[in-house]
């Protein structure tokens, strides 16, 4: 198998879509399948192998050469469209399956110019619904099988997939004062910049700290307009983002789309409820009122951050909710569920024999369109029990 995808997980600015491609070919590696990542960027040494297919922006048009001359052939080329496309299906001839986080429909028009975006979002739609039409796509999420669905995509080609988590290590203590937390990559569509101004209002009533953690393009601007009380941690190592979450009161998550938001399932083993916007894939790693708050705008956002803070029983009752649905997360299951979409792929295609397909359920978001899920995964119903959020 082969993961082409834009970078390994090594890259300075790699994410959460790295890191479901890391999971997954760990996983899979570990399972005795002989996997490659195909890449942008240096290639790196891990459990499985990493080739590097030219620079950030020019291996989109060096992956056809770098596939062909560094592997030859493979019984499934995996395709991580994350807004560029590679195009694979009209040059590989094989089995093909899409990976996609999320659509970057409105995210287009946040970073280029108007023309560019124009031109970006009907290629990525074009390669999504038309280019890999036959071809099976994983979503990461319902929001992202509701976009795919939006552009165009048949729902019997998609299988959702969600994202896992590693068992949480030993918890650390809870801070004692207030310590809010943002964690990610400081890019543009994740407004950081909202949330610095709803703290000059939030501040005067909670007290405490706000902690932003990561960093990107964004921060020197972020660092220029920040306040008082704001502490900017840069990129943290595994065991300080740990402890940072079990000392947060509340992760705030304001992006305005996200795939999954893998750092809400992340704070959640730790029993730290999240804040964020109700927009898509937040929708879905956020129970609204159990595991955390969804806020339908910036005044419902202050005003939401500013309650949690003071209602020191709902935050712990939310927690305990938080960290008992984390509980159904874990790499083991995403990997699991992949490995069999992957075997159904590759079976669906000619020459190979075919496996049975995922049976599809009611999607309820959908308005009744049915998206077939594999078994376990979120909304797939569960023995002597309704769907599970």
């Amino acid at each position: 198998m082969v993961f082409l995808a834009h970078r390994d997980l090594s890259h300075p600015s790699a994410g959460g879509s790295e890191l479901l491609v890391d999971q997954l070919a760990r996983g899979l590696s570990a399972q005795g399948h002989q996997v490659t990542l195909l890449c942008g960027g240096p290639a790196v040494h891990r459990p499985y192998r990493v080739v590097s297919a030219g620079s950030d922006l020019g291996h989109y048009l060096g992956a056809r050469r770098a596939f062909a001359r560094q592997v030859g052939s493979c019984d499934l080329l995996v395709e991580v469209c994350n807004g560029v496309p590679y195009l694979a299906p009209l040059w590989h001839r094989g089995p093909t399956l899409c990976l996609v986080n999320h659509v970057h429909t409105d995210l287009w028009g946040l970073r280029f110019p108007r023309p560019v975006a124009r031109a970006g979002r009907r290629l990525e739609h074009w390669a999504l619904a038309r280019a890999h039409a036959g071809n099976l796509l994983v979503a990461v999420s319902p929001s992202t099988a509701a976009a795919l669905r939006g552009i165009g995509v048949p729902g019997d080609r998609i299988r959702i997939v969600p994202n896992g988590v590693h068992e949480p290590p030993a918890r650390a203590p809870r801070a004692t004062e207030p310590v809010f937390t943002v964690l990610g990559r400081l890019v543009d569509y994740k407004r950081v910049d909202l949330l610095l101004r709803l703290w000059e209002r939030v501040r005067p009533v909670t007290g405490g700290r706000l902690v932003i953690a990561g960093d990107g393009p964004e921060r020197q601007r972020l660092e220029r307009t920040a306040g008082p009380g704001v502490e900017f941690a840069g990129h943290v190592s595994e065991d300080a983002k740990h402890r940072l979450l079990a000392a947060s009161w509340l992760l705030l998550h304001p992006a305005a789309v996200e795939g999954w938001g893998l750092v809400v399932t992340e704070a959640a083993t730790h029993a730290t409820p999240t804040l964020a916007f109700d927009v898509p894939g937040l929708r879905d790693s956020v129970r609204d009122g159990v595991t955390g708050v969804l806020a339908r705008g910036e005044s419902s956002f202050a005003a939401a951050w500013c309650a949690l803070a003071l209602d020191h029983e709902r935050r712990l009752a939310m927690g305990r909710a938080a960290a008992e649905h984390a509980a159904g997360y874990r790499w083991a299951g995403t990997v699991r569920r992949f490995r069999a979409v992957a075997l159904e792929a590759a079976g669906a295609h000619p020459g190979h024999p075919r496996t049975a397909p995922s049976a599809p359920v009611p999607d309820p978001a959908a308005g009744g369109h049915r998206v077939p899920l594999p078994a376990g995964a979120p909304g797939h119903p569960r023995p002597g029990g309704g769907a599970r959020a």
